[in-house]
């Protein structure tokens, strides 16, 4: 019984424990903005025993600088983080380059926008009196390095600046082209200029766009809420004005490598929406396209219609279009009225196609565009999405996964013992398998409410997902109608029982990869990843398992110690939840 105690208190402990450790590999890139590390601790008052030294104090684009930290008096600090910052912004500017392995390279995500490489931070806790690594000089305006020091957990340092570098020569003020298309069928080649591609200097407005007659003349959705495009180069916006029942009057501006565009949907999810493209065509120029989006491939082209007074740019990375349509919302929308969903998306382009958006903002409610009024958008997934991703993955990678196992592979525990009269393995696998239907329950609701019906443009993911919810019901009712264990008939239930699981679980996991494609925008796809790593890792666990069944313990009679049986379930508990955290991180950051 003390082994079988032992196993208890192992499982309980190593499934609901969790380890909150410091950031000591310096992974941080969630702290870019802020730059204070989540220690708890306040930064210090007093004087900064550190500093940042550079080369040159002038730079011109292209230029690499070399950028040495370390104490005054000859002091060591354990961790840092450094970046690149024009004077009163958050954006890190430039890249950095390093060989030395206690450095790490950190793409820093400031209002949507993923900065690579933007940032160094430490690799481990180890003393270090002195880090140099270089840096590659954007085509900005002046800049100076920041950096937080970290001498001990709760002492800290941040907010050193280094010396003004100045940015050598100067830059041409961006100039804005307006011409008036000529369509003529809807795959007809309008006719545009490029928009300078020469950059403001730092600090400079970006446009004329505003948000100062935001709600009082004018619709506004923003990004960050509260941001100005007229002075904040990481604000997404789109505002329209009524022009006397003449059409509406839209402006789009948002840092992106290819495009960004607006979309008028009847729900929060992609698919048959109408949208407004601004992007680079094949010759790198910005033009102003109309399309339809089925889903998860690439929109359809829609002939332009009537739209007029195009002004285009596309300056120091940030595209901005202005246009006048009197064009319809909606093409082919289900709910025929003004009202709808805003998206504002943006991502990189290819050859002139758009490829797939980095990000997504998405409004809390349907809107008429025609109003007057400001709204925000919400980035990425709406809330109830990813607690439905993240239910599912726990029931069926996790709860589900472990029920089965102990179901297949440890009905020796206890021996002829019992618990509340009831066999151990059975006391085990009951909870565990009611918890996997109960979260399944609990997620399949959660994403009726947010879609609010079917979601159409999901392919087969909703489909299986209520194929698993049907199966995953009919099996505890077969459970409760089961024979006594010396009926006759008990064998069917048995069999039946465990085909039915077999044929649950392999669906379930498809599910899962289906759901992971419709809410991740990772471009490497990780999460897919991770889950196919897990699928890999819970087939391996069974073949070892059966292996050990085979040759080591073929049942119960066998006086053979289930001491290995243990072993190979501890380490296949660990993987498990290593891979569940990793996708339910994923699932966070959509």
């Amino acid at each position: 019984m003390k082994g079988q105690t032992c196993f208890l208190v192992a499982f309980f402990t190593a499934t609901f424990l969790v380890d909150v450790l410091g950031y000591s590999h310096g992974r941080v890139a969630e702290v870019c903005e802020s730059m204070l590390p989540n220690h708890g601790a306040s930064p210090q008052s007093s004087d900064v025993p550190y500093r940042i030294t550079t080369n040159t104090s002038t730079f011109t684009p292209g230029d690499i600088i070399q950028v040495t930290l370390d104490g005054i008096s000859g002091g060591s600090f354990k961790g840092f983080l450094l970046e690149a910052r024009t004077q009163s912004s958050t954006i890190p500017r430039g890249t950095f380059r390093t060989t030395d392995s206690r450095v790490q390279l950190l793409t820093c995500n400031v209002g949507g926008i993923n900065y690579q490489d933007s940032a160094v931070s430490h690799t481990s806790s180890n003393d270090k009196a002195e880090i140099i690594v270089n840096w590659i000089a954007p085509d900005v305006g002046n800049i100076e390095f920041r950096a937080t020091f970290v001498q001990t957990f709760t002492r800290l340092w941040t907010g050193v600046t280094s010396q003004n570098i100045q940015r050598s020569g100067t830059t041409v003020a961006p100039q804005i082209t307006t011409v008036v298309p000529q369509i003529t069928t809807a795959s007809s080649t309008s006719s545009r200029s490029r928009a300078s591609s020469s950059m403001p200097a730092a600090g400079s407005n970006v446009d004329a766009f505003s948000r100062d007659e935001c709600g009082s003349t004018k619709f506004c959705f923003i990004n960050p809420e509260q941001c100005n495009p007229a002075t904040d180069q990481s604000c997404f916006f789109m505002s329209s004005t009524q022009l006397n029942n003449q059409g509406l009057l839209f402006e789009i501006s948002g840092m992106a490598s290819g495009y960004i565009a607006i979309g008028f949907s009847d729900d929060q999810t992609m698919g048959n929406d109408d949208i407004y493209i601004c992007g680079m065509d094949d010759s790198g120029s910005i033009q102003v396209r109309r399309a339809y989006s089925t889903g998860r491939s690439r929109p359809q082209s829609r002939e332009l219609g009537q739209v007029n007074n195009i002004t285009v740019a596309n300056t120091n990375g940030i595209i901005q279009c202005s246009f006048v349509t009197r064009n319809n919302i909606s093409t082919a929308q289900r709910a025929a009225n003004n009202m709808h969903y805003l998206f504002f998306a943006f991502g990189s382009s290819n050859g002139g196609l758009i490829n797939r958006h980095e990000r997504t903002f998405i409004s809390s409610e349907k809107v008429n565009v025609g109003d007057v009024q400001s709204t925000s958008g919400s980035s990425g997934r709406p809330i109830l999405i990813k607690t439905h991703g993240a239910l599912m993955l726990i029931a069926w990678m996790t709860t589900g996964s472990i029920g089965m196992l102990i179901a297949q592979y440890f009905k020796c525990i206890g021996g002829e013992s019992k618990f509340l009269g009831k066999a151990w393995w059975f006391q085990l696998h009951f909870p565990l398998m009611t918890l996997t239907v109960a979260l399944t329950i609990i997620g399949f609701v959660l994403v009726f409410v947010q879609v609010k019906g079917w979601s159409y443009s999901a392919g087969a993911h909703p489909v299986l997902g209520c194929i698993v919810m049907i199966l995953a019901l009919i099996q505890p009712f077969v459970a409760i109608f089961r024979p006594s264990p010396d009926h006759k008939r008990r064998w069917i239930f048995k069999y039946f029982h465990a085909i039915l699981a077999n044929v649950i679980k392999p669906l379930a996991v498809a599910a899962l990869f289906l759901g992971l494609l419709l809410i991740n925008v990772a471009p490497d796809k990780w999460p897919v990843k991770v889950l196919g790593g897990f699928v890999g890792w819970d087939l391996l666990a069974h073949i070892v398992l059966i292996l050990l069944s085979i040759f080591w313990r073929k049942d119960c009679t066998t006086e053979k110690p289930m001491f290995p049986f243990f072993i190979v379930f501890g380490v296949y508990l660990c993987g498990n939840l290593a891979f569940l955290i990793a996708i339910l991180v994923g699932i966070g950051q959509t």
